[in-house]
């Protein structure tokens, strides 16, 4: 067959001259023909083959020479075509246009059964060389056969249906290699896991187990071990990155998150003839949590002896070149692992004390080296230097922490209970800290404050003296909790003077925050206590006034032992003491305004003390007067030694001058006074009189209360007032026009013409002297 091919082509490119058309048209049809037949062939052989799976070998090798044979003699002819061709171009493009497209369609259809003949050799390599077990070999035979199909996909006009046939070919023929693969995985590495429950606890994970059966055999050549060819046949198929995705996330949380998480946990290589074992054993520690250097230590350890039997594999990855499978173990599982080396370690070891941060330099150079020595046994980048910069970053990370520290602590003492309290005086000893001298450093020395009062008075000019106790906080309660909190503040702020300028910096703005937070969330938080409790309504306004108190100096005390960014007057909290006082005062008033309300509810049932010679309605105005004073006296004994002395005695003053300005304002009110009735009306009263100031008592002591008791007037702007109804509900017309002496005497200080013309109206009958009386109050 191939002859005579030859001898038709020899024939036709030896004529000399004009081509002869008819000649070479009728050869091309036959060659065209021959074409189509083998084209049948070909495409018979394969769906037998791939489709049809009848062995035909012999007939398979005939059909690949005769198609060899024909592609020869197609090009020889192509050439000859294509040099008559352009002799005579002008005289028959047309028909020699034709052929050429039919020869090109030849041999496009030759191209396709050359890519048959390649996929079906490669799949018979691929086999033999898995029977082998030369997995590089075998995977590389499948990707030139998936090239193979790829091409044959991507022409149009084949047959679908032999492509789907060989498609199916390709991937069993890849899931075959993939499973040995696997199984040639599974038998390298091997996990000895504890049950899945319970499996992070110390004791289950001591169970923990990874075996590589990758050590070399000492009589056989080393030189490529097993592992290689196993790993680079899963890389060229793209298994490789699932395959160490896996491994990664087993070898994080069952050998370096154990390691990171339980200081005990100990790493125990052991390498045997055949295998290499890595184990745990759990020792006891005196400390919960290890040093970064021991757990760095532990962890190079494992790195060392996984890079010696597993990691130091070189590989060609497609799309990236040479590559050890330390790398891409690095980039599957480094980020991981920093985060918990910083969450769960670096974390734990920044210190909480300024005076330890030199200490902290062996923690850098610990992860320095570390680092230095993963990148060495290249699982990092030479770029990777995230946890090294978390480390160097050791002042902020200090400066965060210890604001979160202190932060949470003083939350925790906002949300604690308002009603412990502790007492404070001006000679009451405190916890705050000692400051140092002002005057050391470079600023300008400054007298010491315990030098201001040497002899208990501080002499302002030649004549005046001012009170040890001036600008002292008065003796009052606050809760223990706000006097822990300024202390807090002021440890914190001594800690910010022994610091860098930065971590300075975010340290005062921690105690401002601190404040602030107090601002927000303790009327909150105790919001409904506050309302309901007046004793802790006064406690928090002791504790908002302490506050105060201490915020006026605060910044001062600390600025020239501070950083130059605090020391020019930044280092201020001034501007919350007026919040901070109002906080205090709005609280409080509240609750002020509560009792007021219930203390005029209370005197609404006594009838206004109108017919007071009914015995119904005495009883009422007498019972609603006894609540006001039992009131009055709850309140006393509530805010007993916790109120400063003159708050109590502004507070209890204002509620017991409510109560008699109601009292008189309904008295004089009334338009008929009977004789009975100013008779009880002034028993009413005198029972006011008497018990009133009977609830000052703002001392435990009962005899120091007896002076404020005795000052009720002071407190009280409508106890004169009180004073001289009740002289009037007693006393004659004559009586009344000498106490008003022509608008000059005590009784027009306290009413007015018309209220004591109204009174005497109601009390007296309309006669010559009522009018003359009235006639003389004007």
């Amino acid at each position: 067959m191939a002859a005579r091919a030859g001898s038709l082509v020899a024939a036709v490119l030896a004529h000399s001259g004009r081509l002869d058309k008819e000649h070479l048209g009728a050869r091309v049809g036959r060659l065209s023909r021959r074409v189509e037949e083998l084209k049948g062939e070909v495409c018979t052989m394969i769906n037998k083959k791939y489709s049809e799976f009848l062995p035909s070998m012999q007939s398979a090798e005939d059909l690949v020479a005769q198609v060899e044979g024909l592609s020869s003699n197609i090009d020889l002819l192509k050439a000859g075509i294509e040099n008559e061709v352009q002799q005579d171009l002008n005289v028959a493009v047309a028909e020699f246009t034709e052929l050429k497209q039919q020869l090109e369609r030849d041999t496009l259809v030759l191209s396709v059964l050359k890519k048959l003949q390649e996929f079906d050799t490669t799949i018979k390599e691929c086999n033999s060389a898995l029977q082998e077990k030369q997995y590089v070999a075998a995977a590389q035979q499948l990707e030139k056969a998936r090239s193979s199909l790829r091409s044959l996909e991507s022409r149009r006009g084949f047959e679908l249906k032999i492509l789907k046939a060989l498609g199916t070919e390709l991937t069993v023929q890849t899931q075959n290699m993939i499973y040995h693969l696997g199984e040639e995985w599974q038998k390298l590495i091997v996990w000895k896991l504890p049950p899945s429950k319970g499996s992070s606890s110390l004791e289950a994970l001591v169970l923990s187990e990874l075996h590589l059966h990758t050590v070399p055999p000492q009589d056989e050549d080393a030189a490529v071990p097993p592992v290689a060819a196993v790993l680079q046949a899963l890389a060229v198929l793209g298994e490789l990155h699932s395959k160490l995705k896996d491994f990664g996330h087993l070898f994080l949380q069952y050998i370096l998150k154990p390691l990171i998480s339980h200081p005990s946990l100990q790493p125990v290589p052991e390498e045997q003839p055949d295998v290499f074992i890595l184990r745990f054993r759990s020792q006891e520690l005196a400390l919960d949590e290890s040093s970064p250097m021991e757990v760095f230590e532990k962890i190079k350890l494992v790195f060392e002896v996984l890079h010696k039997y597993l990691l130091n594999v070189p590989l060609e990855q497609p799309g990236e070149g040479r590559i050890t499978l330390a790398e891409l173990l690095g980039e599957l599982i480094w980020e991981e692992l920093s985060d918990c080396l910083i969450h769960n370690c670096l974390v734990n070891s920044i210190p909480t004390n300024s005076s330890k941060l030199e200490q902290y330099k062996e923690v850098i150079e610990s992860t320095e080296e570390f680092e230095k020595a993963l990148k060495k046994m290249q699982f990092l980048k030479e770029d990777t230097t995230a946890l090294l910069k978390y480390a160097c970053n050791v002042d902020s990370h200090f400066a965060n922490k210890k604001c979160q520290d202190v932060i949470m602590a003083a939350r925790n003492l906002m949300t604690s209970e308002i009603h412990n309290t502790v007492k404070i005086s001006p000679d009451s000893s405190t916890a705050l800290p000692e400051l140092p001298d002002p005057g050391s450093g470079d600023h300008m020395k400054l007298p010491r404050a315990c030098s201001l009062v040497p002899n208990g008075t501080v002499s302002v000019g030649t004549e005046s003296r001012l009170s040890p106790l001036t600008l002292c906080l008065p003796c009052c309660r606050i809760s223990c909790s706000v006097q822990q909190l300024v202390e807090l503040a002021y440890h914190t702020l001594l800690e910010a003077t022994a610091s860098t300028d930065l971590c300075c910096v975010q340290l005062f703005d921690c105690v401002r925050n601190i404040f602030q937070l107090f601002y927000e969330v303790v009327p909150t938080y105790h919001r409904e206590n506050l309302q309901k409790l007046p004793q802790l309504a006064a406690i928090h306004h002791n504790n908002c006034m302490y506050i105060a108190h201490h915020l006026l100096t605060l910044g001062h005390q600390f600025r020239y032992r501070s950083t130059s960014v605090l020391s020019n007057g930044a280092a201020t909290f001034v501007d919350l003491v007026p919040a901070f006082r109002r906080l205090g005062m709005e609280c409080f008033l509240a609750q002020m305004r509560v009792q007021k309300g219930e203390i005029l509810e209370r005197l609404s049932s006594a009838r206004n003390f109108s017919n007071m010679d009914d015995e119904e309605n005495y009883c009422a105005a007498n019972k609603a007067i006894k609540q006001v004073l039992h009131q009055l006296r709850r309140l006393g004994m509530v805010w007993q030694d916790v109120l400063p002395v003159n708050v109590y005695c502004k507070a209890m003053g204002a509620l017991l001058n409510t109560a008699l300005a109601e009292i008189v304002t309904r008295i004089a009110a009334l338009e008929d006074i009977s004789a009975e009735d100013a008779d009880r009306l002034y028993s009413l009263c005198r029972i006011m009189v008497e018990e009133g100031p009977q609830v000052f008592t703002p001392l435990l002591e009962e005899d120091k209360n007896k002076k404020y008791q005795e000052e009720v007037p002071v407190y009280v702007q409508k106890w004169m007032t009180f004073k001289e109804l009740m002289i009037i509900l007693q006393a004659n017309l004559q009586e009344i026009v000498d106490q008003w002496a022509d608008g000059k005497g005590p009784l027009a200080e306290e009413f007015s013409a018309a209220e004591v013309k109204s009174l005497i109206r109601a009390l007296f009958q309309n006669t010559e002297r009522r009018a003359a009386a009235l006639a003389k109050i004007k």
